[in-house]
């Protein structure tokens, strides 16, 4: 005889593991599809039911055949057990347990980013003493990039310097709450025992003020230098990266873009495809160290508009901070400037796919901030670069004292 079908297993993105985590905990309610499926698995769940499997393979929850409509799985599944452990597993406690351990009159602020200077002196003002439960989003809590770990981290940090306070974890990423307020009220309204604070730009806001900040909001920082051969970019960066080293004593690491061909990719051309395959691998590198915390400083041309927005995204998507820098010296002044004869090369057609000459440069629209240094001095566009690296929250204001932690 031939047992019962097995139901059909599957794992689904983290976005949806994280959805179907807050249903389990009670952050959330069922509301249409619980999970979005392919027609094949959707086929064969409708006949045999769903299993859902973590990355590890380790079954979380199991729904019937009858719950499976043409959308997909609906409904609350049976639920099989917790799934694979994650990194500060212990301060991830259903809304039950917070509420049952936390005091009422207790300020619950909302971490969607890294918490910078400005925001634990705006804390300090705002909580007036009272405990303070620092309410992390932090997912995606199952993917082995997830920024959490960073947010994690620093909240502790932060909360060892806050009178009462504690750190929970909440299986919500910060960019799909960005983009969906009622599900970001739905989820803190299940954890937060009394009055919610919302980290602003400048101020913390009471009560339940959206203003999402996405600056200075990664576990790391990527400032990326864009700007022709000779524009003065890597003079600024190496500016900048001195700076920082002295005044805030933050390790920077420098990507410099003939430094970066010499060693990461030896044997590249000059080609377009060649090009963007130098500068993917700058973004990466730099996208890891953001992730772990640290400080990338890129100053290569990158002249293609596609790659940098590419690196941007591997940058924010890894939880960094991505500051891009448009370096606009005008072309007649860079082949003045030039000590190697490169522009007179290109102009006599000795060297092809030379950017600014023979190759072209796409000035990016979405610079944060443009430096001409045939306009002013490489100590003002320094400086420049620092304050608005201070206004992101990246950099401590000088004329302020520091709070220690």
């Amino acid at each position: 005889m031939t047992g019962p079908a097995r139901a059909q297993q599957y794992c689904p993105p983290f976005d949806q593991l994280d959805a179907l985590e807050r249903l389990r905990v009670g952050a959330s309610a069922p509301q249409g599809p619980t999970l979005t499926i392919d027609e094949d698995v959707r086929r064969a769940a409708q006949r045999d039911g769903l299993e859902v499997v973590d990355p590890e393979g380790v079954p979380i929850a199991r729904f019937p055949a009858e719950q499976i409509g043409s959308d997909g799985p609906t409904g609350t599944p049976e639920w099989l057990g917790n799934g694979s452990p994650r990194p500060y597993e212990r301060l991830y406690l259903s809304p039950a347990q917070v509420r049952a351990t936390v005091d009422k009159e207790t300020l619950t602020i909302v971490v969607d980013r890294r918490l910078n200077r400005n925001d634990i002196t705006e804390i300090r003002n705002v909580s007036t003493g009272r405990p303070v439960l620092l309410l992390v989003l932090c997912g995606p809590t199952m993917s082995p990039y997830t920024r959490g770990v960073n947010l994690l981290r620093r909240s502790l940090e932060v909360a060892k310097g806050l009178t009462g306070a504690r750190v929970i974890a909440v299986p919500l990423d910060p960019r799909i709450a960005a983009t969906d307020p009622e599900l970001q009220d739905e989820v803190v309204s299940a954890y937060a025992p009394g009055p919610v604070a919302w980290l602003g730009t400048h101020t913390t806001r009471l009560p339940g003020t959206h203003t999402v900040d996405r600056t200075g909001e990664s576990g790391g920082l990527v400032v990326f230098f864009t700007g022709l051969s000779g524009s003065g970019k890597s003079t600024v960066a190496r500016a900048v990266r001195e700076s920082i080293l002295e005044e805030d004593g933050r390790p920077v690491s420098i990507l410099d873009g003939d430094v970066v061909r010499r060693h990461l990719s030896a044997g590249l051309t000059f080609s377009p495809e060649d090009r963007e395959t130098n500068i993917r691998r700058i973004g990466w590198v730099a996208a890891e160290i953001a992730y772990h915390g640290g400080a990338a400083i890129c100053s290569p041309i990158a002249p293609y508009d596609s790659t940098r927005k590419a690196v941007r995204a591997m940058a924010t998507d890894r939880g960094g901070d991505f500051v891009l820098i448009h370096v606009s010296t005008p072309v007649e002044e860079c082949a003045r400037r030039d000590r190697k004869g490169l522009y007179a090369k290109a102009q006599a057609g000795e060297l092809k796919d030379f950017t600014g000459v023979s190759a072209p440069y796409e000035a990016p629209t979405d610079a944060d901030l443009d430096l001409d240094t045939s306009s002013i001095s490489i100590d003002e566009a320094r400086d420049q670069v620092l304050d608005l690296l201070r206004e992101r929250g990246h950099l401590a204001d000088p004329t302020q004292p520091e709070w220690t932690i």
